[in-house]
């Protein structure tokens, strides 16, 4: 993997479809692919600016599969960020087509108990990054100043809330599966079907973490009219935007920064140079041992 400009670590962009995987490759440049993981294939491209490497994978539909891939991700390339990019239904009627929302935290909805007394969830809860968060928060306002400054800017609105993931593709209009998210995850704002396996694997992998989701349905059984209406890839195209800017954010983050920059007074002194000077001879140095004419003198100012 080639060093970007900063840091050796890339951003990593995991997908579901392959609708979401070529929105996220538009916005790279000088994509290139690597030796495959198990089969699974890679592609790693440039952040807009240059601001650092982007390594792209599609994960397929599903917990279990977005978990392994996104395990896969984490030990190949040891990323700076791991963002899951894509679409998801509503369940807020608050948001509307095409609105983003990012993972505050991430829910696995089918965890829960059979008792006499009724079924018990037993939920399981992944937190977004802090320092991701942040820097989303900071793309977001800047969003609502393009919105405010200039009306229509084509930017989405960006809320922040839970993600309720499991394994089922909702699209009825008041299904039981349905009911159960919103009687024991009455805060999530959206579903969705891959989060919990890619949070998981970021868990035990300690890598920073966000999943990004725009709204391309409502999850009400309208799903083929939202489709027919191209609400999909808006959406996708929203999600994979903001993911990449978020990218870039943290690319500049991450960047190192000179003594002088984080503050004058932290430049280290000046540390004394060794001159070898050789007389009549080569010389080298193996495990401390000098060998040959050798004269060494240290300098450094005011020293001779």
């Amino acid at each position: 993997m080639n060093e970007h400009r900063w840091k050796a670590s890339p951003v990593v962009f995991l997908t579901a479809l392959d609708l979401e995987y070529s929105a996220v490759v538009e916005q790279l440049t000088d994509i290139r692919r690597t030796p495959s993981v198990a089969g699974t294939r890679f592609e790693i491209g440039t952040l807009p600016g240059g601001a650092g490497d982007a390594v792209v994978a599609l994960t397929s539909m599903g917990n279990h599969s977005s978990a392994v891939i996104a395990e896969r991700a984490i030990r190949e390339f040891a990323p700076a960020a791991v963002l899951f990019v894509g679409v998801a239904g509503r369940v807020k009627r608050s948001i509307e087509l095409g609105d983003l929302v990012v993972a505050t935290h991430v829910y696995a909805y089918h965890g829960a108990a059979a008792r006499n007394d009724g079924i018990r969830s037993r939920p399981r809860v992944w937190d977004i990054d802090h320092g991701i968060e942040q820097a989303a928060h900071q793309i977001k306002r800047q969003y609502d100043r393009e919105r405010g400054a200039n009306p229509p800017a084509n930017r989405p609105l960006v809320h922040f809330g839970p993600l309720a993931s499991g394994e089922i593709l909702h699209d009825r209009a008041e299904s039981v599966a349905l009911q159960w998210i919103r009687q024991h995850y009455e805060d999530a704002l959206a579903i969705e079907m891959e989060a919990a396996g890619v949070a998981k694997a970021g868990q035990l992998n300690a890598a920073p973490l966000a999943v990004i989701r725009a709204v391309s349905d409502r999850a009400d059984g309208t799903k083929s009219t939202t489709d027919g209406d191209d609400w999909q890839p808006r959406a996708v195209r929203n999600a994979a935007v903001f993911a990449v800017d978020l990218a870039v954010e943290l690319a500049a983050d991450a960047r190192p920064r000179t003594p002088t920059e984080v503050s004058p007074a932290a430049t280290p002194p000046e540390t004394p140079v060794t001159r070898v000077e050789t007389y009549g001879g080569s010389h080298g140095a193996v495990a401390g041992v000098v060998n040959g004419g050798v004269h060494n003198t240290s300098t450094r100012q005011g020293w001779s």
